[in-house]
């Protein structure tokens, strides 16, 4: 769908606010603050979910480093299949996610407390803290606690004449009457806190807490909408109190005369509730526009160039202008390295399968349905439904056997787009980690939450032949691990085997299959709450990172795991990549086939892959990456 208001930059912004700065009331929302270093909703959101994380899966918050991607994957991984908190992006996921962490109110100020203390006036707040102080501002509204906006205002008062100042009114929600007050008699300028002041007993944070706008606070966001135009800046519009306060604003018939404007880097990255919200405005005869601009420094020093002020004002602002982007620098004279400096645990995917069996069914279904009903039958095809179509890798004659009863037909092959269907992705997924287990001593698991592979271990019955093979093709592995790569864990008796989760994941236009070495144990679950698997035994209940969990709580082989692999640094981890990396790649032709059955009898998903790791590159190019030579 297509907006159908402008969106315009932050010089055409400041230009026609210069006409009439007092006709425009500003609105800051987190994002304004962040420059001060006070953390913005999604930063808070990001702290409140490591700290679930850790409470969930009895982790210490000292071992999880929320600046590495790893751990962020894992953390999403883990919200992704629970329902503890709503989904990324929903209105309510900084409400609940706060209110789980910190349950008690006075909690929840303390922490607003100790984030507030941290922040300084950014440039953004001293260009606005001048405009009230010279009369060029009239009404600020934000949600935000900190006190940035009056403390800039009053830095920038300090420096004028006593009868030229102009101080604001500080009202929140506990002082709804002072706003009332100065919406009655025009005593501008007024700052509205619309959920609190951080001196404030009553702040709003919780959903319940955020459910219902204050009714003062409401009525002067309404008034002021009627007088004013409004700049959103660092706003992002999760707040449904504030949203439907606004929203109601536009059934007056002097709604927002002088215009909105929403400051965001782009208008394609507001949230639905916004857009739909801007959309109405326009519809109703509002001047509305998009400011494409990424920060609010970056807007304010827009608007300071066209708005005049006091020189003792300018320079005042001037000396918190952030230094220019472009400085001279020494560049590097000393030669680059002539080796890469990282490996990575992903093998480049040269090929995959461009087209599966496309088979048509009377009515729809899903993938589940379809997978149990062949396992039953023992059918090993792989299979992706998509409305009325089967998408099938695996036996036309087996496939058809189970479902042409039903009036199920093959309609020739379908082709397989993985970067725009998530149900191509899903089945390619299956495939490669079928295709990677095929003739090798690795059994593949298959799980919702990440597939993985795990070495096969010796069962009884196993001719001399076949474990001498299996052997052989893990003396790699072993000699990469220092030991047994199967066993079971000391003391405890659990089984456990050395494995990889998969990942199929495309790159800059190319295929990457990553490997991620990890230890799984499997710990049997008390008798009164055994699953039975579908093969019929017990299934170890598993967290996200796929380690077996007790049903008491917690990881009892964690300690014993973490010993293991605390001692193996930089060189062991090279070792372990490189057996895993050519077990895994270790093929005649270099290619992997989920079936390898004869042409005429089915489509096989054969995936063609590279026997090099990924690897960083050095400052230039070298013959080390020439694989030709």
């Amino acid at each position: 769908m297509t907006q159908s208001f402008p969106s315009i930059s932050a010089s055409q912004f400041s230009t026609a606010l210069a006409l009439r700065p007092n006709l425009v009331a500003w609105f800051l929302g987190a994002g304004a603050s962040a420059a001060s270093g006070i953390p913005t909703g999604y930063d808070m959101i990001r702290n409140f979910k490591s700290e679930i994380f850790c409470r969930e899966n009895n982790l210490s918050p000292k071992e999880v480093d929320t600046g590495d991607p790893v751990w962020l994957e894992r953390i999403d991984r883990f919200f992704r299949q629970t329902s503890i908190l709503p989904a990324d992006g929903d209105p309510n996921e900084y409400a609940e996610a706060f209110e789980a962490v910190y349950p008690q109110p006075r909690h929840r100020r303390q922490y607003i407390d100790d984030a507030i203390s941290k922040g300084t006036p950014c440039f953004g707040h001293r260009v606005l803290g001048s405009l009230i102080a010279a009369q060029k501002v009239d009404c600020v509204f934000t949600t935000n606690f900190d006190p940035l906006v009056e403390d800039a205002a009053g830095a920038a008062n300090n420096l004028l004449p006593v009868e030229a100042r102009a101080r604001p009114t500080v009202a929140g929600i506990d002082s709804g009457e002072r706003a009332l007050r100065c919406l009655r008699e025009s005593d501008w300028p007024l700052v509205a806190k619309l959920h609190g002041d951080y001196q404030s007993i009553a702040i709003k944070n919780t959903g319940t807490e955020l459910e219902k706008q204050d009714d003062r606070m409401r009525h002067v966001l309404v008034e002021a909408s009627q007088r004013f135009g409004l700049v959103f800046v660092g706003y992002s519009g999760r707040d449904l109190s504030v949203m439907d306060t606004l929203t109601s604003v536009l059934r007056e018939p002097d709604a927002f005369p002088n215009g909105l404007y929403w400051v965001a880097s782009s208008a394609s990255k507001l949230l639905p509730a916004v857009t739909q919200f801007l959309e109405a405005a326009h519809t109703a005869g509002v001047d509305v526009a998009v400011v494409e601009c990424k920060t609010f420094d970056e807007l304010a020093a827009d608007v300071i160039k066209r708005i005049d002020l006091p020189e003792v004002l300018i320079d005042h602002v001037m000396q918190a202008h952030p230094g220019p982007r472009l400085v001279p620098v020494v560049l590097p004279e000393s030669t680059a390295l002539q080796f890469p400096v990282l490996r990575y645990s992903a093998l480049l995917i040269e090929s995959i399968p461009r087209t599966a069996r496309r088979i048509t069914l009377t009515q729809s279904t899903t993938t589940p349905v379809v997978r149990d009903l062949l396992r039953g039958h023992g059918c090993k095809a792989i299979v992706a439904a998509n409305g009325r179509e089967l998408a099938v890798f695996g036996s036309d004659a087996e496939v058809m056997g189970i479902l042409g009863p039903n009036g199920a037909k093959l309609d020739g092959t379908i082709v397989l787009d993985p970067a725009r269907d998530s149900w191509a992705l899903g089945l390619l997924y299956d495939a490669l980690v079928k295709a990677l287990s095929r003739y090798r001593p690795l059994i593949p698991r298959y799980k919702r939450s990440g597939h993985s592979l795990v070495v096969a271990t010796r069962r009884e019955g196993d001719d001399s032949e076949r474990a001498h093979r299996q052997e052989q093709d893990l003396a790699q592995l072993r000699n990469a691990y220092g030991g047994a790569v199967s066993g079971t864990v000391q003391k405890l008796e659990f089984p456990f085997q050395e494995g990889v989760f998969l990942k199929l994941e495309q790159i800059e236009g190319r295929w990457w299959c990553g490997f991620e070495p990890y230890t799984f144990v499997d710990i049997p679950r008390a008798p009164e709450t055994d699953h039975v698997a579908p093969s019929g035994g017990l299934s170890a209940e598993r967290d996200v990172l796929g380690r077996s969990v007790d049903a008491r709580g917690g990881d009892p082989a964690g300690d014993w795991r973490r010993e293991r692999w605390a001692a193996k640094y930089n060189k062991n981890w090279a070792s372990i990549i490189d057996a895993w990396a050519k077990l895994l790649t270790s093929t005649r032709d270099g290619s992997v086939r989920a079936f390898n059955f004869g042409d005429g009898e089915g489509v096989d998903a054969v995936f063609g892959l590279s026997p090099f790791t990924g690897w960083s590159r050095p400052a230039h190019q070298h013959d080390y990456f020439d694989r030709t030579k």
